[in-house]
């Protein structure tokens, strides 16, 4: 038995306006989709470019006053006008001094007379010269025994248990007399005081001679103090 069909049933008649209708809507899908995509992605950049911008520092503009110089001065116009003055003054180089009597009006003139200054050289000190100064015609040694047998030995400075060897520096001058009498090297204050007073107490010496002639002659003497 045979088969029949409708021609408004089938539907081979409209397969091809099937396949266009869905060739259509996967089109409009396919764009819907890429439209959808770009829009997100603008957002997103714009949130993106957002969040990482830096504010920009606002440096202030200043200005430079300027520096207003003044004016020049006005130039000073050169007169030309010259008043010409006669000079009937006569005037003579010669003056006369008797015209004058009033004596309080006289010129004293006032000699000063220079004075002549004495210069007084200060006798040069030796060391050594010819003949060296002796005491009481026993040098050195008479001095150390008038030392040994005038010196005393201080009572604080026995009790301290204090001695040693004080240098004494002095000058025997041309009369034999001893001056600035002082301590080059001491010890203890109260023996460089007996040191420097039983030199100067001393008597005079026989001076030093150069050349026939009385000369200062400078001493450094040790006075030992030894406590026994």
């Amino acid at each position: 038995m045979e088969v029949k069909k409708s021609t408004k049933a089938d539907l081979e008649n409209k397969r091809t306006i099937f396949l266009e209708i869905g060739l259509v809507a996967v089109i409009g899908l396919s764009l819907l989709a890429f439209n959808w995509t770009s829009g997100g992605n603008k957002e997103l950049e714009n949130m993106v470019v957002q969040e990482t911008a830096v504010e920009q520092e606002i440096i202030p503009i200043t200005r430079q006053e300027e520096i207003k110089t003044p004016p020049p001065a006005a130039p000073v116009a050169a007169t030309t006008d010259f008043k010409i003055v006669k000079n009937d003054v006569k005037v003579t180089d010669e003056f006369d001094f008797s015209s004058d009597d009033d004596p309080s009006k006289a010129v004293k003139v006032v000699a000063f007379q220079e004075k002549e200054e004495q210069a007084v050289a200060e006798e040069e000190v030796f060391f050594i010269v010819e003949e060296m100064p002796s005491f009481q015609g026993k040098g050195q040694d008479g001095f150390r025994t008038y030392i040994g047998q005038n010196l005393k030995y201080p009572e604080i400075a026995q009790e301290n248990g204090i001695q040693g060897k004080v240098f004494v520096s002095f000058v025997i001058e041309g009369d034999g007399r001893i001056t600035n009498v002082k301590v080059v090297r001491g010890v203890d204050p109260a023996l460089d005081k007996e040191a420097v007073r039983v030199v100067a107490s001393a008597p005079k010496w026989s001076p030093g001679k150069q050349r026939n002639k009385p000369v200062r002659v400078t001493f450094t003497f040790p006075i030992i103090f030894q406590l026994q």
